[in-house]
């Protein structure tokens, strides 16, 4: 019951966070899609910085376990094919359609609707999937920091860095 308690805080304030950065708005998802307004992608690469910060401090004072799942390249394939695609077909993510109706843009039901038939599509076909493309290659449980053979938090420190200048660039082409 903690968990679930915790799980509608944290949902609670991440939707207000995507309210307050106005990437619930269907205009932002398109200027995003078309690479001419990079608010959402901002707003991603600080969500990175601030999560991967928080989980390996979490993970350092042993309040969670990191135990991602296998490199899968075809599931990962898949899985951006459909997110993708859904996407640029809604104008929404799965996240900012939720939010989206939350802030009374009815329109944003179809996506949802659409994520709710792709997903049940999809465990249609997973029989099929798990024989075939979900089966292409697995490369095992792969991090970043164990594929460069670096500390966690040197790692995430570089990637802080790289992000940080992105964010600045990206600042800097919006204006």
């Amino acid at each position: 019951m903690k968990e679930l308690i915790l799980g509608l805080i944290t949902g609670y304030f991440f939707g207000f966070l995507l309210q307050k950065g106005r990437v619930l708005r269907f205009e932002k998802q398109i200027g995003a899609l078309l690479l001419q307004d990079f608010t959402i992608f901002k707003f991603m690469l600080s969500a990175i910085i601030v999560g991967m910060f928080g989980l390996l401090l979490l993970n350092q004072f042993n309040l969670i376990t990191m135990n991602h799942k296998t490199f899968n390249v075809g599931a990962i394939l898949v899985g951006g094919v459909l997110f993708g695609t859904g996407w640029a077909f809604s104008g929404y993510c799965p996240g900012t359609s939720v939010g989206a109706l939350g802030e009374g843009r009815w329109h944003a039901i179809f996506a949802i609707l659409g994520m709710l038939v792709g997903a049940a599509l999809y465990a249609e076909a997973f029989p099929f999937l798990k024989k075939s493309v979900l089966n292409w290659k697995d490369l095992g449980k792969l991090s970043l920091p164990g594929a460069l053979g670096i500390n966690p938090w040197l790692c995430a420190i570089l990637l802080a860095i790289v992000y940080s200048a992105l964010l600045i660039l990206l600042e800097r082409k919006q204006r």
